[in-house]
């Protein structure tokens, strides 16, 4: 089999060839639904779905995966994520194991990719730390928001990340803060799929403080979500990037777009910047709403939304 990347037939076939060895690798299964795996609750199968449970299994994977020419993607939760109908050809990553450990290192918290930022935040809480509160509420883990530079109300990753440790080309590299090229929802990770991250090191931003006024911080920005934001339904969060100048949500509100719907799949009401999956939507439900506000809105305004959300 010639290296390069497969679709389509060539893709289900290279599946079915290369699935013993990776299964051999790490656990995995064939023609995982997406649907199951990201919060939109919509896209069709993976080819593989791989999971790898420490640094080693993820090597050893990718190098699996490099040598066959098939196209890996890391996954955490699936919040920031719309797969497609038809599914994806190549192999989604989704790490466990060590992957999900957090612990105090010296003057800083490492937290491992597959961690969640609540986890992140109930460690901080622990020893009395600080800082993490606006971040809490971000439905991802610690190697997505990284590679976004997630942010809420103010805050973002780059405020607290001083490290990161990820893989590229075979070798396992440690970067600073600086080198990591972070900005509005930006980081080096998204210019490569090629670059995969282990865990993330985190400065002690406001050490000694009450616990019960960090909780008292959290529950506030909790209610704040709660309020405004459509909690209930599967989306993936803030669908479009924060247009130069403009809010997302109020060009979208000024264009009487809140509430529009097709299929399944709709622009929310208590928050225009959200789609939402109304209960039976389609991945191309949610794509033809995205591509209906963005046209209506350049239209209108002259604005280029372009999306937040990541279209596999």
């Amino acid at each position: 089999m010639k290296p390069g990347r497969l679709t389509g037939a060539e893709g289900m076939i290279c599946k079915d060839i290369l699935f013993d060895e990776i299964k051999a690798v790490c656990p995995a299964e064939k023609d995982a639904p997406m649907s199951q795996h990201t919060t939109f609750r919509t896209g069709g199968p993976a080819d593989v779905l791989a999971a790898p449970r420490n640094a080693e299994e993820l090597l050893k994977l990718l190098a699996v995966c490099e040598s066959a020419g098939v196209r890996c993607c890391v996954l955490g939760k699936g919040s920031n994520v719309l797969v497609k109908d038809e599914g994806f050809r190549g192999v989604i990553v989704v790490p466990g194991g060590d992957f999900c450990r957090i612990e105090m290192q010296g003057d800083v918290i490492r937290a491992g990719s597959a961690a969640t930022l609540s986890e992140l935040y109930l460690f901080a809480l622990k020893y009395s730390v600080g800082g993490f509160e606006r971040l809490a509420g971000i439905p991802g883990t610690v190697g997505g928001a990284v590679r976004m530079n997630a942010g809420a109300y103010d805050s973002e990753i780059a405020d607290v990340i001083v490290a990161c440790t990820y893989v590229e080309n075979g070798r396992i590299v440690t970067a600073p803060k600086e080198l990591l090229e972070l900005s509005y929802r930006h980081s080096i990770f998204c210019d490569s799929e090629k670059r995969v991250i282990i865990s993330a090191d985190f400065r002690l931003p406001e050490p000694g403080r009450d616990p019960d006024e960090i909780r008292a911080v959290f529950r506030d920005y909790s209610a704040r979500r709660a309020a405004s934001q459509p909690l209930s339904l599967p989306s993936a969060g803030s669908t479009f990037k924060r247009p130069e100048g403009h809010h997302a949500s109020k060009l979208i509100d000024g264009c009487g777009l809140k509430g529009y719907t097709f299929g399944g799949a709709g622009v929310s009401e208590k928050h225009a910047g959200f789609i939402v999956n109304n209960g039976n939507a389609t991945s191309g439900d949610v794509l033809h709403v995205i591509e209906h506000v963005r046209q209506v809105v350049f239209d209108r305004t002259g604005v280029r939304l372009e999306t937040e959300v990541e279209i596999l």
